[in-house]
């Protein structure tokens, strides 16, 4: 353990002081050490307790539930008497009324834009930034570098060396069927090009002072989009003509150099495509990272202080060459009204805490008791968030004054409340409007399913996220019901109707809830980084299921995952979705036993 420094009623760990003191301090007006950890140690004194007692509640709830199974063993289940004891020990709460979400001031890559969400360790600087760089990334990189396309060898059996040309032509010819697809051409294909146009209206005859692009195609004809709407603007440096496009709220960058060695592949001269990708990143301090140490978590909140300053770098070695990360300016184009616009050059990031179980020796009372984890990560978040709010950093994440925090791991309503009063008392200690900490909400705890309305009824001025994730919502479908005999295999488990039920109650209770165009439904994670085909292949479902995120475990699984977003019109799936029949909560209380 660490050195620890008495401050604030507190023993506070050196590495974690230090970096509050002398790193974050300084840049932010009126806040002094001896008051910061003095108003961390109120909220301490008020809210540890509380917090150990809802992990009580959460084990008098278990062993009430394993006694019934045990109980009933040797007996034919009655589902009957088992949601019944559900109701009686008040696992299972009434209905709630309806109501849609009042939360304001979201950030449209949250409200309004379907995509992927990237998640990323916040304990590896050149992944991170990594991340938050992936809101742009290249389709024709995504296309070469993976499974997407077969690898051919040569005669003697070995992989091709150096750029593999016939690759490039197929990668060309994929990406030129996904744009005849996203933003089509009017009677033609992206494959018949020969040349791209700018055409100012002023010399064209066209509205005024717009400006429009066509294409001449190898027969000699001329031809533009099949909707005008979709070419937003363009960009020209180093003899390369950047067009902008947008498809259901995505955008796409040709990138047009017929000079360029990729652009003479083909007669269209479009040496790159660009997408629009990671739209949102969840920055994790939870699952995948480990930090049990001052140090461990004093270097996960100094990088997340890197990122709101905008000045966090990682130097490392690459095919024999030092590199140098760091974040990504904006993008910036010249509007079809000849007016400057920006795009974000970067994604919008989320912090996604630990949740309530663990506990650190980071922070210690006087007493020399651990306190909450899930408590301190709230805390510093917000306090590094100020940097976004103050605009003190090269960069802004959140447009809207909002800091977005998802946590893990929530059972029931009463946790999901507990983590609503935390965040007002994070804000009182910072003077910051009420429901500027905004609340991402994990169902993947089974009570946390079966009152998914009751839970964001509690945060319906703060909620901004919720989602399904097979792999922890089945660890505690198991954990919850293991009394009851032995369960299926992963593989079987997935074909049972408990797990088509919560992956569509989830969606249909954010919806009856009001998230349409005010928050994100999401879906989880595709757990094979190496396998882009399949994933390209069998993703497609999560926008399908109306979600209007799901998570990627790369930046290339992010612009290939993009794709799907063209291809769907999540708003229209979402608007079918609101009319069809519920998912049933008898098929979610369906213990998937062998």
């Amino acid at each position: 353990m660490s050195d620890t420094i008495s401050i604030g009623g507190l023993q506070v760990s050196k590495p974690l002081y230090d970096l509050v003191a002398n790193e974050i301090l300084p840049d932010l007006k009126n806040l002094e050490p001896e008051s910061l950890w003095a108003s961390f140690n109120a909220i301490i004194t008020e809210l540890a307790t509380e917090n150990k007692s809802l992990l009580k509640h959460r084990d008098s709830l278990q062993q009430q539930i394993n006694s019934w199974h045990c109980d009933q063993r040797g007996k034919k289940f009655d589902p009957q008497k088992y949601r019944q004891l559900l109701i009686d020990i008040e696992y299972l709460l009434p209905e709630t009324d309806n109501f849609e979400i009042k939360t304001g001031n979201v950030d449209d890559e949250i409200k309004s834009i379907a995509g992927p969400q990237l998640v990323v360790p916040i304990n590896n600087a050149r992944y991170v930034l990594n991340a938050a760089n992936a809101r742009w990334g290249s389709l024709y990189d995504a296309f070469y570098g993976t499974d997407v396309i077969p690898r051919e060898k040569q005669d003697n059996h070995q992989p091709v060396v150096g750029f593999d040309t016939k690759r490039g032509e197929k990668v060309i010819a994929l990406a030129l069927d996904f744009l005849d697809k996203t933003i089509p051409l009017g009677k033609a294909s992206y494959r018949d090009i020969s040349r791209f146009s700018l055409l100012d209206s002023a010399e064209n005859h066209f509205v005024e002072n717009t400006l429009h692009f066509e294409v001449q195609l190898k027969n000699g004809n001329y031809t533009s989009l099949a909707d005008a709407k979709q070419f937003v603007g363009y960009h020209q440096e180093d003899g390369t003509l950047s067009l902008l496009f947008v498809n259901h709220g995505l955008h796409i960058e040709l990138q047009i150099n017929p000079q360029h060695p990729i652009g003479k592949l083909h007669t269209s001269g479009i040496k790159d495509i660009i997408l629009e990708s990671a739209v949102t990143t969840i920055v994790d301090f939870e699952d995948s990272i480990t930090a049990v140490d001052a140090e461990d978590k004093t270097l996960a909140y100094r990088h997340l202080l890197g990122l709101m300053r905008g000045d966090l770098e990682a130097h490392f070695f690459k095919h024999g060459k030092k590199v140098r990360r760091n974040l990504n300016p904006d993008r910036h184009y010249i509007s079809c009204q000849h007016h400057s616009t920006i795009r974000s050059g970067r994604s919008l990031m989320l912090v996604r805490n630990v949740g309530l179980l663990m506990t650190t020796d980071v922070v210690l009372t006087t007493t020399g008791e651990e306190t909450p984890e899930g408590i301190l990560d709230t805390f510093m978040t917000a306090l590094i968030g100020l940097y976004d709010l103050k605009k003190l950093g090269h960069y802004q994440n959140s447009h809207c004054n909002s800091i977005y925090i998802v946590k893990p791991k929530l059972h029931g309503p009463e946790e999901v409340a507990f983590c609503c009063k935390l965040f007002s008392r994070v804000e009182d200690a910072f003077s910051l409007p009420r429901n500027t900490l905004k609340l991402g909400i994990m169902d993947e705890e089974r009570r946390t399913t079966v009152n998914l309305k009751a839970c964001i009824a509690i945060a319906k001025h703060r909620v901004i996220f919720i989602n399904t994730g097979f792999l922890d919502r089945t660890g505690d479908e198991i954990h919850t019901s293991m009394e009851a005999g032995a369960f299926l295999p992963k593989a079987e488990i997935k074909k049972q109707p408990w797990i088509k039920a919560y992956e569509d109650w989830n969606v249909e209770t954010g919806l009856a809830c009001g998230f349409e165009g005010k928050a994100q439904i999401g879906k989880g994670m595709w757990a094979m980084p190496d396998l882009m085909k399949k994933m390209l292949d069998e993703k497609i479902l999560h926008p399908k299921s109306g979600a209007n995120c799901a998570w990627v475990p790369s930046p290339t699984a992010a612009t290939l995952h993009a794709m799907h977003y063209h291809q769907v019109n999540v708003i229209q799936r979402q608007q079918r979705i609101k009319s069809r029949p519920a998912a049933s909560l008898e098929d979610i209380l369906t213990i998937p036993l062998l």
